[in-house]
């Protein structure tokens, strides 16, 4: 069953929810654009919580504006204030896009943010200006996911130009790691495909050792290539859940909710192609295989070979996993993906949760598990509370998640596999691999190293040797 409360009680309030603020996910993928600052337009601490989160998960300076509402701007507006973000950030980086994302004091007054744009550029005729985007991201409307998305989206509508159909395709991971999308663009590159990735902050959330301070860091997605975005031959985008579902179904604003990918569709006739994150065999195979039907090229020798060797640990590694019970919470698309590999490997998952609440989830996870799972629970909207309040029927030996559910597998004395964001507690979240065979194989050694250091520091006899 898939519900918002869980089976053991029921609440009126949030406890530490299982999800982030949409700003937060806007907020990265305006890092994925070369020369872009981005700016919460609301309170100055929306985007000091923002900047908190993503500096201790991705270890790097990440500068983020604030409009910096105030009682007096809640009640007379933003624009003065919106005018005066926008001329500090242009003196002080002068960059060459704003990423705005909207918070929920200002999205709860109302401002029309698109016109507080069009009037900036109107008074400021007389001097260069950076590209102004923005995206709609209150997060009593969502969570980081739907702010990630809401920006992918908007940025592809404000950038994409009608051209010729070009020779190149869009792809369109979502919310994966910076060494995931180094692995992803290896890859392209051995297919031998010309391709415009966004977001890409690979390189500007996980920057190498600088000689001199970069008030903005190099890498992103250009602006020359999401101009050719709409003039693609095909795009590909990771997620069944994506940014189709949200708190008022498929419709927002009174409007239809398009992925990256299917906007580019509709609008500029580019072909898309939708896949879940390539976690696990069967999701990295189909990978594979749009990618061959794609370039009209072969695997490389060198990802069969990988694929064998994951193939080869799966049979090693059997044995230890064989029966074990998970609790596997965060953005749903992950989940899903996280999900399928479980399946694969034979640990049993006991409970998928997730903050999201696209109303797709269930359905999702029944098709990736065949329906053969009659006893998971699935939840949606949920918090790390309840899940503590689950936990001691469940009886899992491990949870897969992010650094938020510590607290809870500490207190059951089990091994938490860390993935996903915010990775808080442990060293190099930004480069922990999750997407294809090699992030798999990564994955599953993980998992099968902690079950085993957890069995060998709770034996009565020292042991060096399985």
């Amino acid at each position: 069953m898939e519900t918002t409360k869980t089976t053991s009680a029921s609440f009126i309030s949030t406890r530490n929810a299982c999800k982030l603020c949409a700003p937060l996910g806007a907020s990265v993928v305006f890092k994925g654009i070369r020369g872009c600052i981005p700016m919460i337009h609301g309170s100055q601490g929306c985007a000091t919580y923002i900047r908190r989160y993503m500096i201790s998960h991705y270890k790097e300076p990440v500068d983020i504006a604030s409009s910096n509402f105030s009682e007096e701007t809640t009640i007379f507006g933003g624009n003065k204030n919106f005018n005066q973000g926008i001329d500090n950030i242009i003196q002080q980086y002068n960059p060459e896009v704003i990423g705005i994302s909207s918070a929920c004091l200002s999205e709860t007054i109302g401002e029309d943010i698109s016109g507080l744009i069009h009037e900036y550029r109107c008074v400021n005729t007389d001097k260069p200006l950076p590209f102004l985007i923005h995206a709609s991201t209150p997060s009593y409307q969502g969570t980081h996911i739907d702010g990630f998305h809401e920006a992918v989206v908007a940025t592809v509508a404000a950038f994409a130009t009608e051209e010729k159909v070009g020779n190149h395709l869009n792809i369109f991971p979502g919310f994966i790691s910076p060494e995931d999308i180094r692995h992803l663009k290896d890859i392209l590159t051995d297919f031998k495909l010309d391709y415009v990735l966004f977001p890409d902050y690979s390189d500007t959330l996980d920057n190498p050792h600088w000689s001199e301070y970069q008030l903005i860091p190099e890498g992103g997605t250009s602006p020359e290539d999401l101009k050719r975005i709409g003039s693609a031959y095909a795009s590909l985008e990771f997620g069944y859940v994506l940014n189709k579902g949200s708190l008022q179904g498929r419709v927002k604003n009174n409007k239809m909710v398009f992925t990256a990918g299917k906007w580019l569709e509709k609008n500029f006739d580019v072909p898309c192609n939708s896949i879940g994150i390539p976690i696990g065999i069967n999701e990295t195979d189909k990978f594979f295989s749009k990618l061959e039907e794609i370039s009209g090229e072969t695997t490389p020798i060198y990802y069969q070979r990988e694929r064998g060797r994951l193939i080869d640990a799966y049979v090693d590694g059997h044995k230890y996993l064989f029966g074990k019970r998970a609790i596997v919470y965060g953005e749903e698309d992950l989940v899903i993906g996280i999900v399928s590999f479980l399946e694969e490997i034979g640990i049993e998952t006991i409970l998928v949760a997730s903050g999201g609440e696209s109303g797709m989830l269930q359905d999702e996870i029944t098709r990736t598990t065949n329906g053969n799972r009659k006893d998971l629970l699935v939840m949606k909207g949920m918090d790390f509370e309840s899940i503590n309040d689950m936990v001691d029927v469940l009886k899992p030996d491990l949870m897969i998640g992010n650094s938020k559910g510590y607290y809870i597998a500490r207190r059951l004395g089990i091994p938490l596999i860390r993935v996903g964001f915010p990775i808080h507690d442990r060293f190099g979240g930004q480069r922990i691999q999750h997407i294809g065979y090699k992030g798999t194989q990564q994955l599953f050694d993980r998992i099968i190293n902690a079950l085993i250091e957890f069995k060998q520091e709770h034996s009565p006899v020292g042991y060096k040797y399985i």
